[in-house]
C-alpha cells in the first residue's frame, strides 16, 4: 500500500523528561500521541502556558500510552483550545485518566486560587491553565479499545497498543500508513512489575521512540525488599516522629500499600497508624480493584492492598487538616510524588522543619521538582509562596520505581521484529538519554539519537531526515518538503 509521507515532531519529552508529546503529520491529518503537561524547571513548565504550535482545531486525533499526568494532563488544555476529536487509549487508561484530569482541573482552579490570596503570582488575576469544566469535555471524547486490537483510525490509518506494564492500562503505540510506520514506547516496566501482569512485545517498526528514564542506571536487587524504607520507619517510630510518603497517586499509592502490608505483616515495621490521604489515590485504588479490566497478577488480591490493623483512608479536606493536630508517630501517604502539588504539601509543612521526622521519596524525582530539591539535601524548600527549612531525614526508596532501568529497555528495543532502523531517545534527562542512545548504537547495532525539542523528521521509506530543528518552528513550511518549498 502507498502512503502520504509522514512527518514526525518532538514537542514534549524532548530535552527532558516530563510534558511527553509528539505530533504525527499524515498528508493533511495531524495525529498527537500523547499530551502531558511539562513540569519541573521554570523554562518547561512555562511551556504549558504557550500557544500549541499546531492550531488544535486540525488535530484529528490523540493516541495517548497511560495515564501518567507527564503524558495527559494537557489534554484539557487541547480542549479548550478548540481540539473536538478522539481520544483513543485503553479500557484501564480511561479509568485512571478520568481520575487524573478531574483531579487535575481542580488544582489548577485551587493554585490560582491561593496564588490570588496569597498574592505571589505575577498575574493579576491569576488564572487556572485549564478548569474542570474543561477536564470534564474532555472526557467526553476519550474512545477506548483492547490491548493488541487493530484499530483502523480512518484514511489508511492504523493503531495498535501493546501492553507496557507500566502502570494500569499503559502501552506501547505502534502507527502505521502504508509503509510508513512508528512505535512509541510509552513508559516501559520493569521485568517483574510487583502488582501488574507483565508487558508484551509489540510488533516493530522502522522507527522508534524509545524512553530512557532510568537509561544510564540498573534498579537494585536487594535481599530484603524495601530494608530503607522499612528502617526508616523504625527509627522515626523510635524518636516520636511521623513518616510523610509523597507518593504518585496512581500505581505508587497501591505499591507502597502493599509493601507496608508485608512489612508489618512480617513484624519489620510496628503497627503504627498509616493514613492515605490523597483522594486521587483511594479512587485510582479501586480501579486496581477492578478485576474485569484483568491486569493484576494471579497472586494480587485486593487484601494485599487494604490489609493493615490501622489503615484510614481521608477523603475530605478536613479529615486532612486534622492531622496537623496529631503528635504521635503514623505513616501520611500522600500525593503528589514529586511534592509539587496537592494535599502532600501542607503535611510537609508541617514535618519537614522537625529532626524527628522524615519524608520518603519513592519514584522518579524530575529536575527542578520540591522531590528533586529535597533528594538533592536542599536546606529549604519553597512551599504556597513560603520557604520551609529542612531538617527531616529524607531517604529514598528506589525499589519502588516501576521505570524499566537500562537492562529493561535495552531488551525491549531488541526484542521488536522486525528490528528498528533508527531509535529517537526520549524521556530522560539530557545526559541520560544520551548514555542510553550510545549503548543502543554499541550494543544493539541501531542507530539512536537524543530527540530534541521542536525538531520535526521525515519517516518515509528512504529513512529519517531533520526537516527542521530548533523550537522556533514554521509548521506549515515544514510540511511544504525538506526544501520549504
Amino acid at each position: 500500500m502507498s502512503s502520504s509521507p509522514m512527518t514526525l515532531q518532538f514537542l514534549g519529552a524532548s530535552g527532558t523528561v516530563t510534558g511527553s508529546k509528539y505530533v504525527l503529520t499524515i498528508g493533511e491529518r495531524h495525529v498527537v500521541v500523547d499530551a502531558g503537561l511539562f513540569q519541573g524547571e521554570k523554562q518547561w513548565r512555562e511551556k504549558n502556558w504557550e500557544p500549541f504550535p499546531i492550531d488544535p482545531r486540525t488535530i484529528t486525533d490523540v493516541l495517548l500510552t497511560h495515564a501518567h499526568a507527564d503524558h495527559s494532563t494537557y489534554l484539557p488544555r487541547l480542549v479548550k483550545q478548540g481540539f473536538t476529536g478522539p481520544i483513543w487509549m485503553t479500557r484501564g487508561t480511561a479509568a485512571l485518566a478520568a481520575i487524573v484530569l478531574r483531579d487535575s482541573g481542580k488544582l489548577q482552579e485551587i493554585e490560582a486560587e491561593e496564588a490570588a490570596a496569597g498574592g505571589w503570582s505575577k498575574h493579576h488575576p491569576p488564572l487556572p491553565l485549564y478548569t474542570r469544566d474543561d477536564a470534564e469535555a474532555t472526557i467526553k471524547q476519550f474512545r477506548t479499545i483492547e490491548f493488541d486490537e487493530v484499530v483502523d483510525l480512518g484514511d489508511g490509518l492504523v493503531g495498535t497498543w501493546t501492553r507496557a506494564g507500566h502502570i494500569l492500562g499503559s502501552a506501547s503505540v505502534r502507527v502505521s500508513h502504508g509503509d510508513c510506520e512508528a512505535l512509541f514506547s510509552g513508559d516501559l516496566g520493569r521485568h517483574d512489575h510487583p502488582l501488574l501482569k507483565p508487558r508484551g512485545v509489540p510488533q516493530g517498526a522502522r522507527f522508534v521512540l524509545c524512553e530512557s528514564t532510568y537509561g544510564d542506571r540498573e534498579h537494585p536487587e536487594p535481599e530484603l525488599e524495601h530494608e530503607p524504607f522499612a528502617d526508616a520507619i523504625r527509627r522515626t517510630v523510635e524518636r516520636g516522629g511521623q513518616v510523610v510518603v509523597p507518593a504518585f497517586a496512581i500505581d505508587r499509592t497501591e505499591t507502597v500499600l502493599r509493601s507496608l502490608v508485608q512489612m508489618m505483616g512480617a513484624g519489620r515495621i510496628p503497627d503504627v497508624p498509616v493514613f492515605v490521604d490523597s483522594p486521587m489515590g483511594l479512587a485510582a485504588l479501586e480501579v486496581y480493584s477492578d478485576t474485569s479490566l484483568d491486569e493484576l497478577r494471579d497472586d494480587i488480591r485486593v487484601e494485599d492492598f487494604r490489609g493493615l490493623p490501622r489503615l484510614k483512608v481521608l477523603r475530605s479536606s478536613g479529615e486532612s487538616k486534622q492531622l496537623n493536630a496529631m503528635r504521635q508517630p503514623c505513616i501520611i501517604i500522600s500525593s503528589s510524588g514529586m511534592a509539587e502539588g496537592g494535599r502532600v504539601l501542607h503535611h510537609l509543612a508541617r514535618l519537614l522543619p522537625h529532626q524527628r521526622n522524615t519524608v520518603v521519596l519513592t519514584g522518579y524525582q524530575a529536575e527542578g521538582t520540591r522531590g528533586r530539591a529535597l533528594e538533592d539535601g536542599a536546606p529549604q524548600v519553597k512551599i504556597h509562596g513560603r520557604y520551609v527549612p529542612v531538617r527531616a531525614e529524607i531517604v529514598r526508596d528506589h525499589e519502588f520505581s516501576v521505570h524499566g532501568d537500562a537492562s529493561d529497555l535495552l531488551d525491549w528495543v531488541a526484542a521488536l521484529d522486525p528490528a528498528p532502523e533508527h531509535v529517537f531517545v526520549v524521556h530522560g534527562e539530557p545526559g541520560v538519554a544520551s548514555t542510553f542512545a550510545g549503548r543502543i548504537r554499541d550494543e544493539l547495532g541501531i542507530e539512536a539519537v537524543v530527540a530534541r525539542h521542536g525538531e520535526v523528521v521525515a519517516l518515509g521509506p528512504d529513512g529519517s531526515q531533520t526537516l527542521t530543528e530548533g523550537e522556533e518552528l514554521d509548521f506549515d513550511a515544514v510540511n511544504e518538503g525538506p526544501d520549504g518549498e
